[in-house]
């Protein structure tokens, strides 16, 4: 799927944390959010699109999310 073609590498790393957020799948949220932050995102980008799957996946996934993403980012020393 990452070699398609279509959409640049950002697009498809916010589709699948998106995605995997929504679905509360936080071992591949985890794997997916380092490789975001190698495809370009910044950790506001990932900010956001979080907040938007608050709105539309629910607040409780969101939370999560942010909560996976700051242990992410502590690891990576972000």
């Amino acid at each position: 799927m990452w070699r398609r073609p279509g959409l640049d590498l950002k697009t498809r790393s916010t589709v699948v944390l998106s995605v995997t957020c929504a679905l509360r799948h936080w071992d591949e949220f985890r794997l997916h959010l380092e490789g975001a932050l190698n495809n370009g995102l910044t950790k506001d980008e990932i900010a956001e699109i979080l907040m938007q799957c608050g709105v539309y996946a629910g607040v409780p996934a969101a939370n999560h999310a942010f909560k996976e993403a700051q242990a992410v980012f502590k690891q990576l020393g972000l």
